[in-house]
């Protein structure tokens, strides 16, 4: 008896460790710079979030650099500000004249960088969102790929730059990686931070934010006239309902013989 009961716990305690190890495992492979676009859709704007977090152990997070795509430029760049950092737009002459939207670009935003003072340097077990706004995207299929640099106080940097495939994004690696544990070694040790983008809404032009324009809320005036029509033929046809109504129980009440007592 006492020799199964030593075989249980030691099964349970052996059970217990793997699940601590397989969390923690996990908690290390989760620990990427990933980007989190609020809109994909082609033709629009978006904001894209950063999340960083730190993973040394003894030196904090200090900076951060944001690397661009310049085959497909987004033109338009802007900042969220951050207390305690500060935040550059670096604009660069790109490698080749692109075509945006019917105009030839040769210049664009190619990164941002962020540098923080002493007082908000990113922790151990700490992390912090950075948040730009962009646009506009690239058609429909497009890898947006945005490779990250996270320098820490020590002087080191690590780069989030390796890509899996071409077409490759991370959250459906990610996800892929939940449902099949192998997958997991597939993926690179320090992924870049990237997206795809998806096709518009038919009903919605490329570029606007799906609200419906002012010209359509108003109904057409020959709708609007035909309901004032039908309500005003209803009214008509109610009171002369009414007007016979009365009519055939005047009739009726005249024809009824008088009782005489």
């Amino acid at each position: 008896m006492k020799t199964s009961i030593r075989r249980t716990v030691t099964t349970t305690g052996a059970a217990a460790l793997t699940a601590v190890l397989l969390a923690a495992s996990a908690a290390v492979a989760s620990a990427h710079v990933t980007v989190d676009p609020s809109v994909t859709k082609e033709g629009g704007f978006t904001k894209l979030t950063f999340s960083v977090p730190n993973e040394s152990a003894t030196a904090k997070t200090n900076r951060l650099e944001v690397k661009l795509p310049t085959e497909t430029p987004l033109t338009s760049v802007s900042v969220k500000p951050i207390d305690g950092w500060t935040a550059q737009v670096v604009t660069s002459d790109l490698p080749k004249p692109v075509e945006v939207q019917g105009a030839t670009v040769t210049k664009a935003p190619t990164s941002v960088v962020w540098t923080a003072d002493d007082t908000h340097q990113i922790g151990q077990n700490e992390f912090q969102m950075f948040t730009i706004s962009v646009g506009r995207l690239p058609a429909a299929g497009t890898t947006i790929v945005t490779p990250a640099a996270q320098g820490y106080t020590d002087g080191t940097t690590v780069n989030w730059a390796d890509t899996q495939a071409a077409g490759h994004d991370h959250s459906a690696a990610t996800a892929s990686a939940a449902a099949s544990p192998a997958a997991t070694a597939a993926e690179p040790s320090h992924p870049a931070p990237s997206f795809v983008t998806t096709a518009a809404d038919s009903t919605t032009a490329p570029g606007t934010t799906g609200t419906t324009p002012a010209a359509a809320e108003a109904p057409p005036v020959a709708a609007a006239s035909s309901s004032d029509a039908g309500n005003t033929a209803g009214w008509v046809g109610l009171a002369a309902g009414l007007i016979g109504l009365a009519a055939g129980a005047t009739a009726l009440a005249r024809s009824r013989p008088t009782r005489t007592n």
